[in-house]
């Protein structure tokens, strides 16, 4: 198996069809994949979603089972959504095959998580706002909406596309630059939650937030998440921005 491939999650969030839990395993395992994870899965696992593994139950069996989506993308350094819909509350939307050439790069050395909704009501709000940016998959208009596990076999196919573009280009990036890495790590979803926090409190202690707008916080901090989350954040710059928190704090006490 390819590394990289390695560093790809597929979470399904509230499935609810054990059928389509089986068959998006052997997706992910047809294409070279092996992580599912479930958020909030059926009590149990049928026959018939079994059936649909067929030759991957190695990959149902050891899919890792969350309560929440916070929980399933904590680990992650970027997170991306699937969906059918558009407009602004989706934040930016981008083409799959746009979209998982993107994956597959931060893929070379860091965990990437891609989301997939409900059967019947695909992601909510709070949930697409965790997200860096989100991948369309183009339909008819006739009957735009994919079965759960067709979209995490277009996705897990797209992703494989990617192998021969990058790695040419990752021969070329070692020709220039030698060995040396060019992708740093880069830190995961629950070591970047407290850089949120710190700059929402400096924006209060500077006024630019005016103290108890909480729709205005949550605004600014969603923005946040995705302008971070569509590149992920290296410790250096993690410590950094933290670094001009604590001077802003210092300065705003001083006065």
């Amino acid at each position: 198996m390819d590394e990289w491939k390695k560093n790809v999650y597929f979470v399904l969030v509230e499935p609810n069809e054990p059928g389509n839990i089986g068959a998006s395993a052997r997706a992910i395992k047809n294409m070279g994949f092996r992580n599912l994870c479930l958020v909030k899965p059926p009590a149990e696992m049928t026959e018939e979603g079994r059936w649909f593994a067929r030759n991957a139950h190695d990959v149902l069996d050891s899919a890792a089972v969350h309560d929440s989506v916070r929980e399933a993308i904590r680990d992650m350094a970027v997170v991306v959504g699937t969906s059918r819909r558009t407009g602004k509350r989706r934040g930016v939307i981008m083409p799959v095959e746009k979209g998982t050439a993107r994956i597959r790069d931060i893929a070379a050395g860091n965990k990437v998580a891609v989301l997939f909704g409900r059967e019947a009501r695909g992601l909510y709000n709070d949930e697409v706002d965790e997200c860096g940016f989100m991948i369309k998959i183009p339909s008819s208009e006739l009957q735009p909406s994919l079965n759960l596990s067709q979209a995490v076999l277009i996705i897990a196919y797209e992703l494989s596309k990617h192998r021969e573009a990058m790695d040419e280009r990752h021969c070329v990036n070692r020709k220039k630059y030698g060995n040396s890495s060019l992708m740093e790590d880069l830190k995961t979803r629950g070591d970047i939650e407290l850089l949120y926090e710190r700059i929402a409190g400096v924006l209060e202690m500077l006024e630019y937030l005016p103290r108890g707008d909480r729709n205005l916080k949550k605004n600014i901090t969603v923005n946040l998440k995705r302008f971070i989350g569509r590149a992920g954040i290296t410790e250096k710059e993690l410590n950094m921005l933290l670094g001009i928190c604590t001077q802003i704090e210092k300065k705003v006490v001083e006065k």
